[in-house]
């Protein structure tokens, strides 16, 4: 079948066929070994002719081991054969504790092709592809194998899937079936599905840049606000005299620097009606005594104002508001420890629109005025469900009630996010995947609990957003670069990678690409990864559903990957047109 090698040009060995001698076989995509002086070169038919097959060089085989890259190319006069078995399964794998099976090799008889689960698993890893490509197939096939696995039991595993169309529920819903250890939790947007969880953030669990993205922040004046916010609902959630006294203090001082100005009466006193009636307390409000000698106001009536414009109680009135100014709490820095709604968040950020100067500074009271309509927005729609937790809980224990089922531990933890708008979506995803990277810094043991990110439609959340001018980073570039070392691992699915931020794809070191069509998205991904070459691109491009081409540091070299059929399926499967329009 080979002949003599003609020529070596570059990577590539053009080899004869002998005359007369029939191609009894399909050689595309098979694999050569090129020996001589007992080197062996592994090599793939990239091209075949009437006369020529070409060949590009992939690696040496040396010790029984593959070893990527061609130093030292073949002579011309080296011998050329179909590579055998044993080399074979140096490429593909072989069953051991720390592999799995991926899928089969439909160019070698259905081989099955393993992986190592270290290096597959501790990698950041993407998933492209078409629509009806099998992509959802493949992903849901990728994570039942590993706990199909009868070689090695995961029981410590975190895959938190953010499921953008809720197809991932069935694939994983029986998983204790598998095996009793094994648990699968659902948590859900649908506030009428009786199956799983609603999915409920703790507010005091969310940090300025969360909230930020949450109210839609755009500019750094308006994160000033927010951590002011932050800091007075804090304070106000003690329930104990320091917090009314600190709401009476910032409601004395917004009302002397009225005061202080130079607007009329008139314009002063509606000034600090409009401060009392959305910001008072039980001892500070218009209907409030003021005690004079021998006689008590009304704080409403301390406003009257004399024939001269002037206010009749102005003394009365400086000598009450003065009370309850106290500069000793502008030190005190409350604790994270609180529970809070956003009914208490509104009403903070009400106090901090009084505060700071608000008032006198336009610019900064307008952006007030804007978070403060999108806060009382959230407030009152549905979505204000997803931020009311019923109890305090701490970052840890919430985070171990995400991976704990009936009081055993959860493997696949399922958010389906079907039933929320996508900037809402895409908020959420975030805070988790900050809330984990957050906690998988702080243990001690750095990466002794490994978190999986699993981004259905990783498109919609990974983006270049304008995070990185208003927080000063992206938290999915954040991860993508400092999540390893951590055990926090992004695992993307996407049909239009080029939508992707170029940094996150970037720090991928595993591919599985299935077919893919779009010519922005094939010329995206060859640029954004080095080692795509032509070869893989083409191969790529007429890949049957379910079939991917796999590279990346996993793979001995780039392979052609049919992945067995997920059992049970995913519900991602197109609508059946014939029989519903029919009736059946």
């Amino acid at each position: 079948m080979f002949g003599k090698i003609v020529y070596i040009s570059d990577n590539i060995a053009h080899i004869e066929i002998p005359a007369g001698t029939p191609v009894a076989m399909n050689l595309m995509n098979m694999h050569v070994v090129f020996e001589d002086d007992k080197k062996k070169i592994l090599g793939e038919v990239e091209d075949v002719s009437k006369e020529i097959i070409k060949v590009h060089f992939l690696g040496e085989i040396s010790d029984g081991k593959f070893i990527g890259g061609v130093l030292r190319k073949p002579t011309l006069q080296a011998h050329i054969r179909l590579i055998n078995d044993d080399e074979l399964k140096l490429i593909i794998g072989d069953e051991n504790s720390n592999m799995f099976m991926l899928g089969v090799s439909p160019l070698y008889d259905e081989k099955p092709i393993y992986i190592d689960i270290n290096k597959i698993c501790s990698n950041h890893l993407a998933i492209f592809g078409n629509t009806g490509s099998g992509k959802s197939y493949g992903v849901a096939r990728f994570i039942q194998s590993l706990f199909y696995n009868p070689n090695f039991i995961p029981f410590r595993a975190n895959y938190m899937i953010f499921d953008a169309y809720g197809e991932y529920h069935t694939a994983f819903g029986r998983l204790n079936e598998i095996n009793p250890n094994y648990q699968f939790k659902f948590y859900t947007t649908n506030k009428t599905q009786t199956e799983g969880e609603l999915l409920r953030i703790p507010l005091w669990l969310l940090t300025i840049d969360d909230f930020a993205l949450l109210l839609e922040a755009d500019s750094h004046t308006q994160l000033t606000i927010l951590e002011r916010m932050i800091k007075l609902v804090r304070i106000f959630a003690t329930n104990d005299n320091v917090s009314e006294e600190y709401k009476n203090h910032l409601i004395a001082k917004a009302i002397m620097d009225i005061l202080y100005t130079n607007q009329t009466s008139a314009s002063k006193r509606n000034d600090v009606f409009s401060i009392i009636a959305s910001c008072s307390t039980d001892k500070f409000n218009l209907e409030a005594p003021v005690q004079g000698l021998g006689y008590v106001r009304k704080f409403r009536e301390c406003f009257t104002i004399n024939t001269s414009g002037e206010f009749t109680e102005s003394v009365l009135m400086t000598e009450y508001i003065t009370s309850f100014i106290n500069p000793e709490l502008e030190k005190y820095e409350p604790t994270n420890d609180h529970f809070f709604t956003l009914e208490d968040l509104e009403k903070a950020l009400e106090f901090t629109l009084i505060s700071e100067g608000l008032l006198r500074n336009e610019k900064m009271y307008n952006q007030a005025i804007t978070l403060k309509v999108r806060l009382h927005s959230l407030v009152i729609s549905e979505n204000a469900d997803y931020f009311s937790y019923p109890e305090y809980i701490t970052v840890e224990n919430y985070i171990g009630a995400l991976v704990t089922k009936n009081g055993r531990k959860a493997q696949i933890i399922n958010f389906n996010l079907e039933d929320i708008e996508d900037r809402l979506a895409k908020t959420i995803v975030k805070i988790y995947s900050k809330m984990l990277f957050n906690f998988t810094k702080s243990l001690e043991v750095r990466a002794s609990i490994p978190f999986h990110i699993v981004l259905e439609e990783s498109h919609r959340y990974v983006q270049n957003d304008n995070d990185v001018y208003l927080l000063g980073y992206n938290i999915f570039e954040r991860i993508a670069k400092e999540g390893r070392k951590f055990g926090l691992i992004l695992n993307l699915i996407s049909q239009r990678p080029v939508e992707l931020s170029e940094t996150v794809i970037s720090q991928c070191t595993n591919f599985l690409i299935f077919k893919m069509t779009h010519p922005r998205d094939l010329e995206y991904i060859k640029k954004m990864l080095p080692n795509m070459s032509a070869e893989i691109m083409e191969k790529q491009k007429i890949l049957q559903p379910g079939t991917c081409v796999a590279f990346g540091s996993s793979f001995k070299i780039p392979m052609i990957v049919k992945m067995p059929m997920p059992n049970p399926e995913p519900h991602s499967s197109n609508a059946d047109i014939v029989r519903i329009w029919q009736g059946r």
